[in-house]
């Protein structure tokens, strides 16, 4: 049973508290399923957390009418907010009238990983009502005060998420606990995708003794290195060689990380590390600056995406790229929408990290 807190006197909107992926699932899936692209996070990330025949079965078959039907038996003062060190997620749901099912407003997810924290995630399967800060703000109101409760606040180092959204929680989490704002945004992204339709293939070879492939153990140094630069480069999470060793060892031991080898020298690096059933993201491409402006990321990325669509079944490759950041011309030549100036599809959105003074920085 979850923890749920009070609804608000004013509107009917509750939150959930749910203590594993298998409980956060077991309430969302069918709006997930149905969001697969823009909930990537939060969804690859339960996934995650849960074993194989719950990924397949439970999530695959869950159903709304399952749902509202639990959640018409929850009593609303059975639970409250429960303080934990592990992973969770928070739900808020709000019901227009007493004989209308809850909807799913908006997820939370507060969970770690090998090198520590995950900043906190949100997502609304409502994007429309998002911009509206009269929606918003009850909302968050009530998501923020239940962390509030569940966590110290120094465990929220930053929030990542759609714009809106993340700005209306800032404010709200910085009245409630006194951790204001950095000056500058941790990261200020365009959220695209690229699917079997929008995908441009290359005929341009590659040059003589150049290997595009999965990377293998022996690999693990160079690839290290190149998670240290990418790191360090962000400024906000750097890394030590050390903790880019264990970062590497991972990728490579789940085979999520492809390489550019340019006849023994590992140039670039491309990760997919947030997986489900149709979608897949592309989290990590970097060139080491002596190979840049030599098409190595070019190459690589439209090998990956190619093996994701069209060898690996997925009907969707996403991604985050910064407003500002140059790599926004390789992946428009490779099929990913919106970018570049380009008219957005209603799938591409603006997407912000605000990051709090004060806090424990953890990493992603």
């Amino acid at each position: 049973m979850p923890g749920i807190h009070a609804p608000s006197s004013s509107l009917d909107i509750f939150v959930l508290q749910h203590n594993s992926a298998r409980d956060f699932l077991s309430y969302t899936a069918p709006f997930l399923r149905e969001n697969e692209e823009s909930s990537n996070i939060v969804l690859a990330h339960a996934l995650k957390n849960v074993d194989s025949q719950t990924a397949l079965n439970e999530f695959s078959f869950t159903a709304e009418t399952e749902i509202h039907q639990r959640l018409s038996v929850i009593d609303p003062d059975a639970h409250c907010p429960r303080p934990t060190k592990n992973a969770f997620w928070l739900t808020v749901w709000s019901s227009s009238s007493p004989s209308r099912p809850p909807t799913l407003d908006l997820v939370l997810s507060c969970v770690n990983w090998t090198l520590g924290n995950y900043p906190i995630f949100l997502w609304t399967p409502s994007r429309a009502y998002a911009a509206s800060s009269a929606w918003l703000q009850p909302r968050v109101h009530e998501l923020a005060e239940h962390l509030n409760r569940c966590v110290p606040p120094e465990r929220v180092f930053s929030v990542f998420g759609l714009t809106s959204l993340v700005k209306s929680f800032a404010r709200k989490w910085t009245a409630l606990t006194g951790f204001v704002v950095e000056h500058e945004p941790f990261y200020a992204a365009l959220f695209s995708q690229c699917d079997k339709g929008t995908f441009r293939a290359s005929d341009a070879p590659l040059p003589q003794g150049h290997v595009l492939r999965k990377a293998a153990m022996a690999d693990m140094e160079p690839v290290a290195q190149l998670c240290k630069e990418f790191a360090d480069d962000s400024i906000f999470f750097p890394l030590s060689i050390e903790r880019a060793r264990i970062e590497a060892r991972e990728l490579i031991a789940h085979g999520l990380v492809w390489v550019y080898d340019a006849a023994g020298d590992i140039t670039t690096i491309c990760a997919v590390t947030r997986n489900s059933h149709h979608v897949s993201a592309i989290t990590k491409v970097y060139t080491t600056p002596r190979w840049r402006r030599r098409g190595c990321a070019e190459y690589l990325v439209r090998e990956v995406t190619s093996q994701l669509l069209f060898t690996f079944g997925k009907q969707r490759v996403v991604l985050y790229v910064g407003h500002e950041n140059s790599a926004q011309r390789v992946y428009d030549r490779i099929g990913f929408v919106g970018l570049c100036g380009k008219d957005k599809p209603e799938s591409v959105e603006d997407s912000l990290e605000l990051g709090f003074v004060g806090a424990d920085r953890g990493h992603w």
